[in-house]
């Protein structure tokens, strides 16, 4: 099977949970339930911390932070989701997937680092309680967030670029029910040990 350059790529397939036709309306109201508790409850926490000046310390302004990342998350996967589960097509363009790739994982590394800088946090409040808020000022933990969503877009947009060099064949399946890094070099024809590589080193 000769493999096609990836500009010829239309679309991949993005296999469904069930093959079952009744099953489907449920799997839409679960996945859309599951939506909108996750940005309800994510922007109710945000709405409390605004509203309330004695949530304005460092560990809230990180919490909602990662409230604000989780909605993005949710948002990059879960519509495209529950369009194809309504539309009973599973199909995702070549750069409608590319792009959902890069944000998927702009925003779930995002994540990683919040709870890492959730965790310093806890760790400065702990260790250095009388240093707390001269350590934790505003400015720092500014250049925190800053610092987590640069490394997050560069990391992102390193892999996706990568994803730009792959040759895919015919069987453009993927056993999954969003386009990510992983199931998308899966798929690839051409030789993808370098961005396994990359994917060890930089994820």
């Amino acid at each position: 099977m000769e493999p096609r350059n990836q500009t010829d790529v239309s679309e991949f397939l993005l296999l469904a949970l069930t093959e079952d036709q009744e099953l489907q309306p449920l799997l839409f109201s679960l996945f859309l339930s599951i939506y909108l508790v996750t940005v309800l409850g994510n922007l109710l926490i945000i709405l409390a911390v605004s509203s309330d000046p004695h949530l304005h310390t460092p560990m809230y302004f990180f919490l909602s932070n990662l409230s604000f990342t989780d909605i993005c998350l949710s948002t990059t996967t879960l519509p495209k989701m529950l369009v194809n589960l309504q539309a009973k097509n599973q199909s995702i363009t070549y750069a409608g997937c590319l792009t959902q790739v890069c944000f998927v994982m702009i925003f779930s590394t995002l994540e990683n680092f919040f709870l890492g800088v959730m965790a310093y946090d806890r760790y400065v409040a702990i260790c250095h309680p009388l240093r707390y808020m001269v350590i934790m000022d505003a400015h720092f933990c500014g250049l925190l967030i800053l610092v987590s969503l640069l490394v997050s877009i560069v990391d992102a947009l390193l892999h996706s670029l990568m994803l730009l060099s792959l040759s895919f064949c015919t069987d453009l399946e993927m056993l999954y029910l969003f386009c990510e890094v992983f199931q998308v070099i899966k798929v690839a024809c051409s030789e993808t040990l370098t961005n396994n590589i990359n994917l060890i080193f930089y994820s």
